[in-house]
């Protein structure tokens, strides 16, 4: 080996693998791991991953998801690299890819987050159209439907509800606010994270959940792994739950178990409450090891690797059926 050629590391065979949030966005995983077999970094893998789905009409993703009360749609997302840059945007509405814009406030500014017009502004100063706002079809369909009774509220099936102790179960994983969260790690073994989303459907105007917050929505640690949310985002902002995931990792735990530990803190502030929301929480580690753990059933999550494989895994609960 050469002076100047680059020492493998022992966990090489590790390298290369992406997890995403949700089995219906397997074609997402799709995406992010062929940029990996390119050779690109774990950073242009979660950004490319994150850009497909804005640019697919989804509830919960891009300028086709679901709008706020006053029915007009915001975005939110943010990205985060190996050597703790992190770039974030919120609150934009005439944006196509805020993880774009999000990397360019992480690259190109001194600031970790812009919001609103603000980050519209610079968006234009970089060359980032702005789009003009309009409700996708099935946007303005949900949006029509939810003025009937205008519940603010997630929509949530539940089979039972106990009047005393800790929630039973749900029927399904029928979410109106699901981030897309997205994990890779590249052939020189660094961490990279995104997450995407339009936030809680029928919102307040001016919300902000978890998905643009480093250490709530995303982090990444390049010393352990990462994680990143989905769910209702004010219950994982109350503990910065990715943060806590990684924190966990670090002393220790297989990620599963972080993220298990992570989801407990939740229910442990008021377990009666956690009947009425869902927080999931995905996790790879260094060694290439991935796990999840969600408040209720129905909460999946998508993986690719080096052995050609892509699988969606059911992530366990605590409140299994």
């Amino acid at each position: 080996m050469s002076c100047g050629e680059k020492k493998k590391d022992s966990t090489s065979q590790t390298k290369g693998i992406v997890i995403t949030t949700w089995d219906a966005d397997l074609a997402v995983n799709k995406v992010s791991f062929d940029v990996l077999k390119k050779g690109k970094s774990a950073l242009d893998a979660v950004e490319q991953g994150a850009i497909a789905i804005e640019n697919t009409v989804n509830c919960c993703v891009g300028l086709g998801g679901n709008p706020d009360r006053d029915g007009r749609v915001s975005l939110d997302a943010c990205i985060m690299d190996h050597l703790y840059n992190c770039g974030s945007v919120a609150f934009v509405r005439h944006i196509q890819n805020p993880i774009t814009l999000a990397r360019k406030i992480m690259e190109k500014t001194p600031h970790v987050m812009l919001i609103g017009d603000g980050a519209e502004q610079y968006a234009v100063s970089q060359g980032i159209p702005l789009i003009p706002s309009k409700l996708s079809a099935d946007a303005e369909k949900e949006y029509k439907k939810w003025l009937e009774k205008s519940e603010y509220k997630p929509v949530i099936n539940i089979e039972t509800k106990q009047s005393q102790g800790p929630p039973t179960k749900l029927s399904n994983g029928d979410y109106n606010h699901d981030t897309m969260g997205l994990l890779a790690i590249d052939g020189d073994n660094n961490v990279a994270g995104a997450c995407t989303t339009s936030g809680m459907g029928f919102k307040m105007a001016g919300r902000v959940g978890d998905s643009p917050i480093i250490g709530s929505g995303l982090y990444v640690d390049n010393e352990v792994g990462g994680a990143v949310a989905s769910g209702q985002g004010e219950e994982v902002i109350r503990v910065c739950g990715t943060h806590l995931v990684v924190e966990f990792m670090r002393n220790g735990d297989k990620p599963e178990v972080a993220c298990k530990k992570a989801v407990d803190r939740i229910i442990k502030i008021n377990p009666k409450k956690a009947i009425d929301f869902q927080v999931g929480f995905i996790a790879v580690n260094k060694a290439g090891e991935h796990g999840a753990y969600a408040i209720h059933p129905g909460f999946t999550y998508a993986v690719s690797n080096l052995e050609g494989t892509q699988t969606v895994i059911k992530a366990k609960s605590v409140f299994e059926k």
